[in-house]
């Protein structure tokens, strides 16, 4: 990994390479300690990120595809506050909106994805589409949310099939269901005051139970509020990529998100 950057150095902008070293300085320092306690998981998650810092720079020099320097920043600040700040660190329980802002800002980077992938599938100027800014924005849009929407297919199953909680449970206090109907009408019953529910399981031939304060939603809440967050980030590229399209010299700063092929600058 390291000989890779090293080789083609020069090629990047000394911002990124300075994000991409500071950032993978404080990685492996986390590995290390990760090592010292054992946590071979998170010794995986370590490793995981790093391979992951060379996305941007294997993008840029096998594809010939060229990502703003904001973009490369961005993608690697959101690696590290995914893997190593939200996992391992534990921000996704410390802090209650962490996944959300995670969330919104993948909508907004997937959003710019999608809006570039015209210019980069169509390499040679004379074959360009001649799109409207709307029809623009839309592919943007919709590429974004079809992200989002494998994302959570992804995390359910890992949670199905690896059992682990990616779509994390939250507490609720009213629920409407007709499953509870006991006339079994396709009437939902409204329970608006759940006070505790108490879970009993089998562990070991033993009979235990946990009671928690109020009811435990696995995953639903937690899966509409990331599709409702991506929407948004999604939703505020594709307005600015319309606008961009539109008067190019006034939002210019809309260029920092884009990718571009280097086949069409030449």
């Amino acid at each position: 990994m390291h000989k890779f950057i090293k080789e083609n150095i020069n090629d990047f902008d000394k911002k990124t390479i300075t994000v991409y070293f500071v950032l993978r300085l404080l990685v492996i320092i986390v590995m290390i300690i990760q090592i010292f306690h054992k946590n071979w998981e998170a010794v995986f998650l370590c490793f995981l990120t790093l391979v992951l810092f060379l996305i941007p720079f294997f993008i840029d020099k096998k594809w010939n595809i060229d990502l703003p320097t904001p973009l490369e920043i961005i993608i690697l600040l959101f690696i590290f506050a995914a893997e190593i700040l939200g996992e391992i660190q534990n921000f996704y329980g410390i802090f209650p909106y962490w996944d959300l802002l995670l969330h919104t800002l993948n909508g907004f980077l997937c959003a710019a994805i999608g809006f570039s992938l015209i210019d980069i599938l169509n390499e040679h100027k004379k074959k360009h589409f001649r799109l409207s800014p709307f029809y623009l924005a839309l592919v943007a849009f919709c590429f974004s949310m079809t992200i989002g929407v494998l994302w959570e297919f992804f995390e359910y199953g890992v949670d199905k099939i690896m059992k682990y909680d990616m779509q994390k449970d939250q507490i609720v206090t009213e629920i409407s269901s007709v499953l509870i109907n006991p006339n079994n009408e396709n009437i939902p019953i409204i329970i608006d005051n759940i006070e505790n529910t108490t879970i009993y399981y089998n562990e070991n031939g033993n009979l235990k139970n946990y009671t928690i304060q109020g009811y435990l939603d696995i995953g639903l809440n937690d899966t509409m509020e990331d599709l409702l967050v991506n929407f948004i980030g999604a939703s505020i590229f594709s307005i600015f990529g319309y606008l961009y399209v539109k008067n190019r010299n006034k939002y210019k700063i809309v260029e920092g998100f884009i990718p571009t092929s280097k086949k069409i600058k030449e």
